[in-house]
């Protein structure tokens, strides 16, 4: 399935097009550099002692422990001790098809679309499995591991069941963590984040947005915070944030040009708002974390850390 087309650089690890998803052990016996990644990342602690590192802070890892991280986040490994981290990597591409539905699902939608973003966490939702829920856990990414040795025609629908099924059990311990979250997203808070992520750069306002939902826009704050903890402008901001940091990396573009293609036609608010999101300036980050190789998803290779 994977050929021989994953590879890893100093910053980031390369995926062919015939990739939607991967899952792998990996040993860090000391530590793994600052980097970052285009994809959804779930790092599970399966052995060993170590610290993460993010722009949290650092923060103590245990056997257990489950790390999620939406795309652009930047993170490492330090004071590793035979720390063995499974990970879980798959493409915004298939979050945003095959995974549409996650969007509408109370315990998928926290864990991937709405939680990352919550209580100023940057798109980094931290919960901790054990036991049998662990355990089973592993063993649907060791399943998804197996499936890389035949052809993804073959394997697809599996790959994405294996997917689901692992994500499934961090999504039930963050629930418990969170506290009560509604049993069902609100269909016009969906339909709302549809909207903002088909036109990202589109000069939305709340005014446009809660009328074309026929809805009062207090309404409509109240029913998208109740769903996201965000109210509408905050997470189509962490979703322009998201399409600035994939252009950072992937692209040559002037930083003033990405920020307008994003909605964010101010060079200054632009640099605030990506800065307040990442700990880092546009052009620091680009610095840091950019290949200059790599070309975009979609394309003839795609990016992700492990």
């Amino acid at each position: 399935m994977h050929g021989d087309t994953i590879r890893q650089t100093y910053t980031l690890v390369h995926f062919g097009d015939d990739s939607i998803a991967y899952a792998g052990r990996h040993l860090h016996e000391s530590e793994m550099t600052l980097h970052t990644h285009s994809f959804v990342e779930m790092a599970i602690v399966v052995d060993g002692v170590g610290s993460h590192r993010t722009q949290a802070g650092l923060e103590p890892l245990r056997i257990g422990d489950v790390v999620l991280l939406r795309p652009g986040v930047w993170h490492g490994y330090e004071d590793c001790d035979d720390l063995v981290v499974h990970n879980c990597c798959f493409s915004a591409e298939l979050l945003h098809r095959e995974l549409a539905w996650t969007r509408e699902d109370p315990l998928l939608g926290h864990l991937l679309w709405t939680g990352p973003y919550a209580a100023e966490r940057r798109g980094v939702l931290s919960t901790h499995l054990a036991g049998p829920d662990l355990a089973e856990c592993v063993e649907h990414l060791d399943a998804m591991s197996r499936l890389a040795a035949g052809p993804l025609r073959l394997h697809r629908g599996d790959l994405i069941a294996r997917l689901t099924l692992a994500l499934g059990y961090p999504a039930r311990a963050a629930l418990g963590q969170a506290g009560e979250i509604s049993e069902r997203v609100h269909p016009s808070v969906v339909e709302a984040m549809r909207r903002m992520e088909a036109r990202p750069a589109h000069p939305w306002t709340l005014t446009e947005l809660s009328t074309d939902l026929h809805l009062a826009p207090g309404y409509l704050v109240r029913l998208f915070k109740l769903s996201t903890g965000l109210p509408p402008m905050a997470f189509l901001s962490r979703l322009r944030v998201e399409l600035a940091a994939e252009q950072l990396l992937h692209t040559d573009r002037p930083i003033n040009a990405i920020g307008e293609s994003v909605g964010w036609a101010d060079p200054n608010y632009f640099a605030r708002r990506f800065r307040s999101h990442f700990g880092l300036s546009a052009s620091a980050y680009r610095s840091k974390f950019a290949e200059t190789k790599v070309l975009r998803p979609g394309r003839s290779s795609r990016a992700t850390d492990r």
